[in-house]
């Protein structure tokens, strides 16, 4: 999936789809994090003194999880034991995990302090601050697009803030709903 698609994906409103991206996001993050650790170096950076193997390509393993099927792409070592990301043993605790940051990024911002702490529960040791950030600033992105995608078409809402005077006493202000069966969208304010 493009970017294109995750913003078509935000204009339009679905927020499953945002939220599915969003943890695919973190889960290839965590997974290119993990893989860089155990080869001795990132993606396309030069340290032969340090170098245990080299990438060979991914493989494809769907993700089963509340918000969807997720399509990971695994990275594979050339050389030396397989790659398994340890998000995936604990499945349904970490699952959670990342989902719960994921939503409170929506709500609250994302913070590195709590990604460190998610990076922390999976198990992932040693992960440097600044992919910490890296993955932080690319979640901003993420929510940022769908905060700020247009909204179309009406949005009923209703806004009350009342106050009563009975008898130069002031009362809190309540709302009478309507009795069954009568279709007239007015209501009676009443003190409460």
């Amino acid at each position: 999936m493009t970017v294109a698609d995750v913003v078509a994906q935000v204009r339009d409103g679905r927020l499953e789809d945002f939220v599915r991206e969003a943890v695919a996001l973190v889960a290839r993050e965590l997974m290119d994090a993990e893989i860089s650790d155990e080869i001795g170096a990132a993606l396309g950076e030069v340290a032969p003194e340090v170098r245990l193997t080299h990438r060979n390509g991914y493989r494809p393993r769907a993700w089963e999880t509340r918000v969807g099927e997720i399509e990971l792409l695994i990275p594979k070592k050339r050389s030396g034991s397989s790659y398994f990301p340890s998000f995936l043993e604990p499945r349904r605790r970490s699952e959670q995990a990342i989902i719960a940051v994921v939503l409170e990024a929506y709500v609250n911002g994302v913070s590195t302090r709590k990604v460190d702490r998610l990076v922390e529960q999976l198990g992932i040791d040693g992960m440097s601050k600044d992919r910490v950030s890296a993955l932080c600033r690319a979640l901003d992105e993420q929510v940022e697009l769908f905060r700020q995608r247009p909204l179309e078409g009406a949005y009923p809402y209703l806004w009350l803030d009342a106050k009563v005077r009975h008898e130069a006493l002031l009362d809190r202000a309540g709302w009478e709903t309507p009795p069954p069966g009568c279709h007239s969208s007015l209501v009676k304010l009443r003190a409460a």
